[in-house]
């Protein structure tokens, strides 16, 4: 989603959201939330994001998260007080998988996303 001014700084194709994200629905194959965690197999489920980190022209995301760790698709136990960080450009191209776990309490309606990659930190 790039408004024309986020487009030109990433060189990239305006999507005609220079508004903002309004009334979005992602739509893909779906996985289920189990079958998610068991690709994932080893990493972080985020189920809380906290502060506001997300530059929307360089795409440079870092947010404080907490959630729970998850080892051979399991959920082990719950972790807090971390950072997320990574790149929109690089989370967007990296998105594995969409789950069919839709929240839909806002106006952008989408399940959980697996991203292959992303810097986390934190003790």
């Amino acid at each position: 989603m790039l408004s024309s001014y986020s487009a030109r700084r990433l060189g990239m194709q305006t999507t005609g959201n220079a508004g903002g994200a309004r009334n979005l629905r992602l739509t893909a194959p779906l996985r289920s939330f189990e079958a998610l965690l068991k690709e994932m197999d080893r990493g972080v489920w985020v189920t809380e994001l906290m502060g506001q980190g997300v530059n929307s022209v360089t795409g440079d995301y870092s947010r404080g998260a907490a959630g729970f760790w998850i080892e051979n698709g399991q959920v082990q136990y719950p972790v807090e007080e971390f950072t997320i960080a990574g790149n929109l450009n690089t989370m967007f191209s990296g998105l594995v998988a969409v789950g069919n776990d839709t929240d839909t309490r806002g106006s952008i309606h989408t399940g959980s996303w697996l991203i292959d990659n992303m810097t986390v930190a934190g003790d």
